[in-house]
């Protein structure tokens, strides 16, 4: 038996990078896993891969920042599988990289919906079914740049802020409901996203790497053994508190 046996885990943007190593990692160690995201065609295919190695995971389309679509993704979650254990609230988009007066009012609608309307909706309804049942744990994906500055991703980076602060201000109503609220803040990490911005800004990847005491990217696995970890019952005292994945970024100066 696995360490997660019978668990049942959403992940939100679960279909690639952070959010399908994640997937992938609480279904090897038997959790049931609910993978949502926006594209059905990658979402499904994401499933199939973890059914594939003897995995158990469904995939809901949804788009998080409508809050019918995440009404419906939690129920479709308990209507499954008739719990919610964990969820990891994934989902998020970056930005194309400019300074802040050249944003644009699309833009930061695009941003703030999905990544902190979005978190608050997926906590909203995550929330009222793990106080029904009678707890819970609840990861949020902030990011390195929700603990400080970054230069052309300040809308991003001020959305990150936003989820920190969701975190922490949940974490405080929900304590007595035995529902635990945390957050990973992931440095730069080699996904799909951070491959596509390499592809738009040549020399890009030396000047990160500049940035990093340990010289090298982080991988999705890492950020996922810590969501794991946090879900597990060795982190039953810990709620609340944000932790940086950044290869040394933090102590840098």
């Amino acid at each position: 038996m696995g360490k997660m046996e019978g668990k049942v885990i959403l992940i939100t943007g679960g279909s690639s990078g952070i959010g399908y190593a994640t997937a992938e990692a609480f279904a090897r160690e038997g959790a049931h896993v609910v993978i949502a995201s926006r594209g059905e065609e990658r979402g499904e295919e994401a499933a199939e891969a973890i059914r594939n190695f003897g995995g158990k995971s469904i995939f809901v389309k949804t788009d998080v920042s409508q809050e019918d679509q995440v009404e419906r993704m939690v129920n479709q979650v308990v209507s499954t599988y008739g719990r919610l254990d964990f969820a990891f609230n994934n989902a998020g988009v970056e930005g194309k990289g400019a300074r802040l007066a050249k944003e644009t009012m699309e833009m930061w609608n695009r941003i703030m919906e999905i990544n902190l309307k979005g978190a608050w909706l997926c906590m909203k309804y995550e929330l009222l079914q793990m106080v029904k049942q009678g707890g819970g744990v609840i990861i949020n994906n902030a990011s390195s740049s929700g603990l400080g500055g970054a230069p052309r991703l300040t809308i991003y980076s001020a959305s990150k802020h936003g989820v920190i602060g969701l975190t922490k201000g949940a974490a405080l109503e929900y304590i007595s409901e035995n529902i635990r609220i945390n957050a990973v803040c992931p440095g730069i990490i080699k996904t799909p996203m951070h491959d596509e911005r390499l592809q738009t800004t040549p020399g890009l990847e030396e000047i990160m790497l500049s940035m990093i005491p340990m010289r090298r990217l982080g991988k999705p696995e890492g950020v996922a053994s810590l969501v794991m970890w946090l879900c597990s019952d060795d982190a039953s005292y810990v709620t609340g508190s944000t932790f940086l994945i950044g290869g040394g970024q933090a102590v840098s100066v």
